[in-house]
């Protein structure tokens, strides 16, 4: 599966991410020139996790995003669908309670966290307006989601060059650094056909979240898009 306009079958995707696992972290970090570094500050500023608090990391992947919500005293769960990914992050991070799961049918009970997150990894959920649902479900009454993802740069010109960059220069950087190069394809073409920062405020709107906004990282290339559940 290399195209964004496949039918995005959760068997497909996930396979595609435990090829990807073991270096996943630092092909990240290249082909971000640093900057997922910065996003992932961010991302942890905005859930503003607390002591006891329950935390779920959605799309977690190796928990690396993870550990900035634990380390306040947050009680976090990493979640993903990516067996690979699960196995990888286990090794690094033994005492965390990793979970397997698919983004649509969360194996949690109703009501349970006080913050749920996800980094990365709703452009490729099978149904987004779903993932959506699930999460607003397991989500505590006043409890808040942040969603951190690729977006749309804001200045015409920059969005121009930014393209370019995706399509011609990601692929072959990836060939350099990664296990699977045709997963990097898929990845920088569905960054492309992702929804603009109003139409995802939309979507969360129409899942249930109120109190939706959002905020522009590096120009537009990330969105941070925050919301609550009532």
């Amino acid at each position: 599966m290399t195209r964004a306009s496949l039918d995005k079958q959760p068997h497909e995707v996930a396979s595609m991410f435990d090829d990807v696992a073991e270096n996943y972290d630092l092909t990240n970090d290249v082909l971000s020139l640093g900057q997922d570094r910065r996003w992932r500050k961010e991302v942890a500023k905005a859930v503003h996790a607390r002591p006891a608090e329950k935390v779920l990391d959605l799309a977690a992947g190796t928990a690396t995003s993870s550990q900035a919500f634990a380390a306040t005293g947050a009680y976090v769960v990493p979640c993903d669908f990516s067996l690979g990914m699960l196995r990888e992050g286990k090794k690094r991070h033994t005492w965390m309670p990793f979970t397997a799961g698919d983004a649509t049918k969360l194996p949690f009970a109703d009501e349970v966290f006080d913050a749920v997150t996800i980094s990365f990894g709703l452009r490729n959920v099978h149904d987004t307006d779903e993932a959506l649902r699930e999460l607003y479900r397991v989500t505590k009454p006043g409890g808040r989601i942040v969603i951190c993802e690729f977006s749309h740069p804001t200045w015409a010109p920059f969005r121009t060059v930014y393209t370019e960059y995706l399509m011609r220069a990601l692929p072959p950087a990836a060939r350099a650094v990664s296990s699977n190069p045709d997963a990097y394809v898929y990845l920088a073409e569905s960054i492309r056909d992702w929804p603009d920062q109003p139409a995802l405020a939309a979507r969360l709107q129409g899942a249930g979240w109120s109190k939706v906004a959002w905020r522009n990282l590096t120009g537009g290339i990330v969105a941070l898009h925050r919301g609550v559940r009532a």
